[in-house]
């Protein structure tokens, strides 16, 4: 059995969301067992996203003012969106908007660990499965910087995947939302 068939995710935890109007704030939480400056290079990279994000990006988000093109993974018919990276305090701040979702990154060093907090703007339709999706994509990164990769979960993949589906519940019943029965309508049209 390989790594990838062994991998079961823990329960939903470390995930917060924030209302303001009719505006959603998902924030995730993971402490990540790795150097910040190591973080900062899996989520700025292109080859290392490749691994473990849910979309593929042609060129760095580490400096500010690069214009990359962010191509989803794992939909039907990919989406191809441009953007710019508004800040990059390498290793500490990253900042950017995918196809209309504010992502904001924050490394915290503690010892020689690094707290990852995700905040990103999202329908609140969705927002359990968005919170069940970056907690799949969160175990791969840090299995990917343990160097015991298994490939990255990500799209319809991993909607199919049993962890996923528990995630997707536990989350759900977390923040007191109905659990989504489908993918986002942006995905469905992508």
């Amino acid at each position: 059995m390989t790594d990838r068939e062994q991998y079961t995710p823990g329960p939903a935890s470390g995930a917060q969301v924030r209302k303001d109007g009719e505006k959603s704030t998902l924030i995730l939480v993971r402490e990540l067992r790795h150097s910040p400056e190591k973080v900062w290079q899996a989520l700025t990279d292109p080859a290392q996203l490749h691994e473990w994000a849910p979309f593929d990006a042609d060129g760095s988000l580490g400096t500010v003012g690069n214009i990359v093109k962010l191509t989803t993974v794992g939909a039907p018919a990919p989406h191809v969106t441009e953007t710019r990276v508004t800040r990059a305090d390498a290793p500490k701040v990253l900042e950017y908007n995918w196809g209309g979702f504010d992502m904001r990154w924050e490394l915290e060093a503690f010892g020689g660990d690094t707290r990852l907090t995700l905040w990103t703007n999202i329908d609140r339709r969705f927002i359990s499965m968005g919170a069940a999706g970056w907690h799949v994509c969160f175990d791969v990164l840090d299995r990917l910087l343990s160097g015991t990769p298994i490939g990255r979960i990500v799209g319809p993949e991993a909607m199919k995947f049993s962890g996923w589906q528990r995630l997707n519940a536990e989350y759900a019943k977390q923040f007191g939302v109905e659990t989504p029965k489908g993918p986002p309508q942006a995905a469905q049209k992508s």
